[in-house]
């Protein structure tokens, strides 16, 4: 292990820490984007599913960090494994908002949009005429055939895939601290 870090190479649990933190920050992007660039506003669901990436990018940060500066091993996996029960559920919750697209099951029924403080008279009106409701049942973007959440089961998956490495990596470290 020591050669490979002499000549700057990384084990595969901090491979699969960066790859989780860089995997989750670029999610969250490009939803930035699609939100805020292309004027796709996230329903409900849609913002939910973004909590397990703002929990990854820096829960990956510090397992990188834990590994390179001598975390125990049961903190180490820890981590690891909350990243992977994190990113297991948001492809599950993905599944579910894919689910409620397709129109397999109803969606949950606040993703009618709210229309928060209504004002003085006419207030209702005045603000039903200026909220954009999105529904959390009509995809506001496919691509060859999958929506936005359909695509957060992907990546989810595949970062809870990352974080199982990572756990496999370090319980099987030769050394105590790591």
């Amino acid at each position: 292990m020591s050669d490979l870090r002499a000549a700057g190479a990384l084990s595969p649990p901090e491979n699969a820490a960066l790859a989780v933190a860089a995997g989750a920050a670029l999610t969250l992007i490009g939803a930035w984007v699609f939100q805020y660039g292309f004027g796709y506003p996230p329903c409900p669901l849609c913002l939910e599913q973004r909590y397990a990436y703002y929990f990854a990018v820096p829960l990956g940060v510090m397992l990188w960090l834990g590994l390179n500066y001598g975390a125990r091993r049961r903190v180490l996996v820890a981590g690891f494994a909350a990243l992977a029960v994190a990113f297991l559920w948001n492809a599950g919750l993905g599944a579910y908002h894919s689910g409620v697209e397709w129109r397999f099951w109803p969606g949950p029924s606040d993703c009618s949009g709210s229309l928060g403080q209504l004002g003085g008279p006419g207030g209702l009106l005045e603000q039903l005429q200026n909220t954009r409701v999105v529904r959390c049942d009509e995809a506001a973007w496919r691509f060859l055939g999958l929506s936005l959440a359909g695509y957060n089961v992907l990546i989810s998956l595949a970062l809870a895939a990352l974080a199982l490495i990572g756990v496999r990596g370090v319980w099987h470290r030769s050394d105590e601290t790591a």
